[in-house]
């Protein structure tokens, strides 16, 4: 029931910039911790063995937080206000819904939102691009910001959230295969594939099923050929549930990367509209998942 309300009460205000302006946000915060322990051990010999060192400080310290948090005798209020807090529902959907209402104004208007969401080169996508874009966001921030938070919740409580959150906030800062990060970010960015492992299939589940159009057949044939071995399955059933071929060759620091598409059978004139279908989606999905929860409450 924590979960529940927590749930909700991201839903209903997502993240205040009234308080999030004056104080750190949990997740600065934890970029913080993982910037520190980045700078101060990632150099020299052993790096691998160093970033497992920085992980484990990483999941101990996060776990240790999220235990005391949860001792507090006042009925799992202070729980559940973290919670929500570690939760993104609300400002996933306002963030890509940006997009559509940036590509009404002007292209050069979609370009600068999307930029703010994804980080492909974006300065030269046309408008299915920037669309497909915030769709691919959409659909993999909906796993990593919303389900697999929740999920972790629903099966350790705060204390697995937080591991869960500090973990994702070190893959997307040193989990990338750079000549920097590609030893030292290695625990972290497999630790995080591992946790995904079972969110990310479910937010598939609930897209498709939200849509009472589960296709299972095409997602699986298409989420094994994304670059990632988890974000592959909720763009693969967002793209199903929209009509929408998406991933397919893109741009990072100018170098062309020739991806396979996602549902290649599916359109690629995307566009405001496909934007704004899948903002519903992710609400749709949400308030599944939120059943789910409940249900899992009443048990």
């Amino acid at each position: 029931m924590i979960l529940f309300f927590a749930m909700l009460l991201d839903a209903a205000f997502g993240e205040p910039r009234a308080i999030w302006d004056r104080v750190p946000h949990p997740a600065v915060l934890m970029g913080r911790v993982v910037g520190v322990l980045d700078q101060r051990l990632n150099a020299g010999a052993r790096r691998r063995a160093k970033g497992v060192a920085a992980l484990v400080m990483m999941v101990l310290g996060a776990y240790a937080l999220g235990h005391l948090i949860a001792l507090v005798p006042d009925f799992g209020v202070l729980e559940g206000i973290a919670a929500a807090i570690l939760l993104a529902q609300k400002s996933l959907v306002d963030h890509v819904r940006a997009v559509a209402n940036g590509l009404r104004q002007s292209l050069p208007a979609g370009r600068r939102a999307v930029a703010m969401i994804v980080g492909r080169d974006t300065a030269a996508l046309e408008e299915p691009g920037v669309a497909r874009a915030a769709i691919e966001s959409a659909a993999e921030n909906l796993s990593d910001g919303v389900i697999a938070p929740a999920f972790w919740f629903l099966v350790g409580g705060l204390p697995l959230m937080l591991v869960y959150k500090i973990t994702n906030t070190a893959d997307s800062m040193i989990g990338h295969r750079t000549e920097r990060h590609e030893e030292f970010g290695w625990a972290s960015a497999r630790f995080d594939d591992l946790l995904n492992l079972i969110p990310a299939r479910l937010t598939a589940v609930l897209i498709g099923v939200s849509h009472g159009r589960l296709a299972a057949r095409p997602v699986l044939r298409d989420a094994p050929l994304h670059r990632s071995p988890n974000a592959g399955w909720p763009e693969a059933a967002m793209a199903v549930v929209l009509n929408v071929a998406l991933s397919g060759p893109r741009a990072y620091h100018g170098v062309m990367s020739d991806f396979p598409w996602v549902w290649p059978e599916g359109r690629r004139d995307a566009g405001p509209g496909d934007i704004d279908a899948a903002c519903r989606a992710l609400w749709r999905a949400w308030g599944l998942m939120l059943l789910l929860v409940a249900c899992v409450a009443l048990i």
